[in-house]
């Protein structure tokens, strides 16, 4: 529950922070972030094939 309380704040303060950012710094940032999950995704699905095959 702490969690959930903690991870809602951090989302407060991020939108507040998008919101009053100009729209390129916000598509930079949200850009950056996709690339940064599409890296780590593809790394966790090679990992887990490399593991279940030996």
């Amino acid at each position: 529950m702490l969690f959930l309380v903690a991870a809602f704040m951090l989302l407060g303060v991020v939108l507040g922070t998008v919101a009053h950012a100009p729209l390129t710094v916000s598509a930079a940032a949200a850009v950056g972030i996709a690339v940064w999950l599409g890296v780590f995704a593809v790394r966790e699905r090679r990992n887990r094939r490399r593991t279940s095959a030996h």
